[in-house]
């Protein structure tokens, strides 16, 4: 159980943060990078849950909210060969399974692709797009670390599908794929 009595500690005053094996580093530091960027996703995802969805759709966004944190969780505390005096978070692989099931229960409903989809359509929808294309930059972040450091390979497996994830419900709250924005090539 996390307690925090008190936010702010003033020790990133200097451009320094804490990992969570107490290893300082730079804030821009590709590690950092990587795990700020999937809070961000984490932060997007809470302005979908505040909108008019139903309650099943509501709970696997929190659902992949808590397992962002558990990815953040294993982010922040660098795979080494070091001992450490705590066993450090590592994220499973069969969060993986998960989204791949979901998103193909909700791909039964949705129409075919006839063409690369635009980002938009619905409020939902477009909100959705922006998790998709903010997890692809958390992912980008993390294949960039792991040419510096070792990573678990779940996390880029994860954030993979759950980009995937969000095209396609994305897709659904455009009315199953109904009223998606088409792109149109030399449209202009």
């Amino acid at each position: 159980m996390v307690v925090l009595n008190k936010i702010y500690t003033k020790k990133g005053d200097d451009g320094n943060t804490e990992l969570g094996n107490g290893e300082r580093v730079k804030k821009f530091s590709k590690r950092v990078e990587a795990y700020g960027t999937v809070d961000e996703l984490n932060s997007l995802i809470g302005i979908v849950t505040s909108l008019d969805i139903e309650r099943d759709f509501k709970n696997s966004l929190l659902k992949i909210q808590n397992d962002l944190f558990d990815i953040g969780a294993d982010l922040c505390i660098p795979e080494t060969e070091k001992k450490y005096n705590f066993v450090p978070f590592r994220f499973p692989g069969d969060y993986v399974i998960s989204l791949e099931k979901e998103i193909d229960q909700m791909n039964l409903s949705i129409e075919p692709i006839k063409s690369f989809v635009l980002p938009g359509g619905s409020k939902v929808s477009s909100q959705l797009h922006l998790c998709r294309t903010t997890c692809r930059r958390a992912e980008r972040c993390v294949v960039e670390l792991t040419e510096k450091e070792k990573v678990n390979p779940e996390i880029l497996k994860y954030l993979n599908r759950l980009s995937d994830w969000f095209f396609v419900s994305a897709r659904k709250f455009n009315n199953n794929g109904k009223n998606d924005i088409l792109w149109i090539p030399s449209k202009n």
